[in-house]
C-alpha cells in the first residue's frame, strides 16, 4: 500500500511541475504580424525542458509559403547574440497555410526577455515577436 501511495504522490508532484512550467508559458500571448499579404503568428509553447518550443503559423492567399525557418529564424535573449533553431517540426515548404513548431536550445540562465525574428525572402526587415519573461 505504501508503494502505491509513494508512486501516486510522485506522479502528482511531476504533473504539478509540468503544469506549472506550461502555465508560465501559456501566460505569454501569441503574436501576429501581417505584411505583403502574409500573416505570421508566433506563440511560445514551452520554455522548459531540453528545447524551447514556439508554435508558428503562416497564412496567405497569394503565393507559395517557401520559408525555411531553420535558416531564416533566430532567437535573441536579452538583446544579446542570436541563436539559430535546432529544428522545424511542421509542414514542409509550399501551399498557402503552414503550421509547426520551431525548437531552440534553452537559454540559461533564464533571460528577462526573448525576441523571435523571422526574415522572409523579399521583405526588407524581419518579423519580430518579443516577450518579457521576468
Amino acid at each position: 500500500m505504501r508503494t502505491y501511495l509513494t508512486a501516486f504522490l510522485i506522479g502528482m508532484a511531476a504533473a504539478l511541475f509540468v503544469a506549472g512550467s506550461r502555465a508560465a508559458t501559456s501566460d505569454l500571448p501569441a503574436q501576429s504580424s501581417t505584411q505583403a499579404g502574409v500573416t505570421v503568428k508566433a506563440a511560445p509553447r514551452s520554455l522548459s525542458g531540453s528545447a524551447w518550443e514556439f508554435e508558428i503559423v503562416f497564412d496567405t492567399h497569394s503565393g507559395e509559403l517557401t520559408d525555411d525557418l531553420e535558416k531564416t529564424a533566430v532567437l535573441i535573449a536579452d538583446g544579446g547574440a542570436s541563436r539559430s533553431p535546432l529544428k522545424w517540426q511542421g509542414d514542409p515548404p509550399g501551399g498557402h497555410h503552414r503550421k509547426g513548431v520551431l525548437l531552440f536550445k534553452p537559454v540559461s540562465p533564464r533571460p528577462g526577455s526573448i525576441e523571435l525574428r523571422i526574415q522572409r525572402t523579399g521583405e526588407a526587415s524581419p518579423r519580430s515577436f518579443r516577450w518579457q519573461l521576468k
